[in-house]
């Protein structure tokens, strides 16, 4: 089939596909990654890494207003937006020096064929660039991502994405932002934080629909308290027009027209997956509702081509299409008996205040099972009356027969980091007994997981937990010492 033939060819270099691509080169395959820019992928370049730097901006301004609690002064900071989108650049810029994915690729003997344009597949077996070139492969992985989607109705042309934010010459005074999962959540308090007056509306109930309930409780008071006006449960929005220099948004709310002005509207609806173009019927690979459908090994319709990441619809989240990028290369390359499962995926929103959450919400556990649940207030944290930011709490959701943590929710500062102590201990199938007894260094914020843990314990009648501890065989100090060798 020519020179440029090879094993495997992965489509997309974002974290699925360059992961895809190593983990296959050592297994020993020929392997090309084919990406129509630069290896990295949109949460480097466009997504939750220059986000998380305009919610550190976001969160430098906010920590101000607490220097009279700390015997400071000093004036608010004022906002240069210019600036911070300059330097959200130069960290954009700064990760790709640190990760060298070209040359780590390279190093590991992936063939990279990258600036050429977007690839389609010509036919089964074969992808063609704009430029004329072409690759074949015995198999495919394609892991191309997935976009902002923009909604069409009159007037949906005037409405911005995250991916337009990075052009903002000037902050909007007053912004509109349709949809409050993930995206829109961080965005509206980031804006609100830079001094925006933010309006958030959702579809859904709730805001963070996919969230434990109670956490969208908390969200939303938050939300409120930091002069964000939350409208749930719109029936749609029907069209957006000119009204001076501002845009007027008309919205369905209880089967009745409402309308907001704001000085922008931003849509965080949806991510569809970036299907449009790669010729997926010349391959045989089908779709579902803008996402290429694979089963439970993340194989295709077709035999020889598998998926991950984004564009499967599955999880959106960086760790796992980083996970499912391994998996996919694993399975092209083998016997197609590694299952994809995500069970335990942590998660959050770098939101004010912030969530994090794994496992089951209090709902779904109850659903399917007997559970009981550890929660304590922020309040009962040293570490946060220390700081001053004693709102929030941290839930866990443990089985009342095998006393495993199913699930965890925590609202709060650092919330995104005090839950991975939570995925830790599920990942290790822990006792929510053995969890209560591990001596977190004080005063910390992952203190909170250890009281909640003490919480379902009492809640599981257990007594003295130290006891039922050693009664499961805990190893004494010699063992720990044999095992460290």
């Amino acid at each position: 089939m020519g020179d440029q033939t090879y094993d495997l060819a992965v489509i997309g270099g974002g974290p699925a596909g360059v992961t895809a691509a190593l983990r296959a080169a050592e297994l020993g395959a020929r392997v090309a990654l084919v990406e129509h820019d630069q290896p990295g992928g949109t949460c480097t370049d466009d997504g939750c890494a220059p986000t998380r730097v305009l919610a550190k901006a976001a969160r430098l301004i906010r920590d101000t207003e607490q220097f009279g609690d700390y015997g400071l002064s000093g004036d608010r900071p004022t906002l240069d937006l210019p600036a911070l989108l300059a330097a959200t650049q130069r960290t954009i810029y700064e990760l790709h020096e640190k990760k060298q994915l070209v040359g780590h690729l390279e190093r590991a003997g992936v063939t990279v064929i990258g600036g050429r344009g977007a690839a389609a597949f010509a036919d089964a077996q074969t992808v063609a660039m704009p430029d004329g070139s072409a690759i074949q492969a015995e198999r495919f992985i394609i892991a191309c991502g997935g976009h902002a989607r923009r909604l069409q109705f009159p007037g949906s042309e005037l409405t911005l994405t995250h991916s337009d934010i990075w052009g903002l010459s000037a902050l909007p005074s007053s912004l509109a932002i349709i949809g409050a999962a993930a995206t829109g959540a961080q965005l509206a308090s980031i804006f609100a934080a830079f001094g925006a007056r933010v309006t958030l509306l959702e579809l859904a109930p709730r805001v963070v629909p996919g969230e434990d309930a109670d956490i969208s409780t908390a969200l939303e008071a938050g939300f409120e308290t930091n002069g964000i006006e939350v409208i749930t449960g719109i029936g749609g929005v029907e069209e957006i027009t000119r009204a001076g220099r501002h845009l007027r948004v008309t919205y369905r709310l209880h089967d009745e027209a409402s309308e907001l002005d704001a000085d922008a509207v931003l849509l965080a609806v949806g991510w569809p997956g970036n299907i449009d173009g790669l010729g997926l019927d010349a391959a045989g690979v089908s779709t579902d509702r803008g996402y290429i459908t694979v089963d439970d090994q993340l194989r295709t319709s077709a035999a020889h081509v598998w998926a991950a990441g984004d564009v499967t619809g599955r999880m959106m989240l960086v760790q796992s299409a980083t996970h499912e990028g391994r998996i996919a290369a694993e399975n092209s390359l083998g016997s197609d008996d590694r299952v994809i499962t995500h069970g335990i995926v942590a998660h959050g929103g770098f939101t004010d205040p912030e969530y994090g959450s794994v496992g089951l919400t209090e709902a779904a556990a109850a659903a399917a099972g007997r559970m009981v649940i550890g929660r304590v207030p922020y309040a009962d944290l040293d570490r946060a009356v220390i700081d001053r930011r004693t709102e929030g709490f941290c839930k866990l959701v443990v089985d009342a027969d095998s006393h495993r943590v199913v699930g965890a929710h925590v609202i709060g500062e650092q919330a995104v980091e005090v839950v991975q102590i939570a995925a830790a201990a599920m990942t290790a199938a822990l006792p929510v007994e053995r969890l209560a007894e591990i001596e977190f260094a004080y005063p910390t914020f992952t203190a909170i997981v250890g009281l909640a843990a003490r919480q379902a314990v009492h809640a599981l009648n257990l007594g003295d937990h130290t006891a039922a501890w050693e009664a499961m065989g805990r190893p004494r100090s010699s063992e720990w010492e044999r095992r460290e060798r």
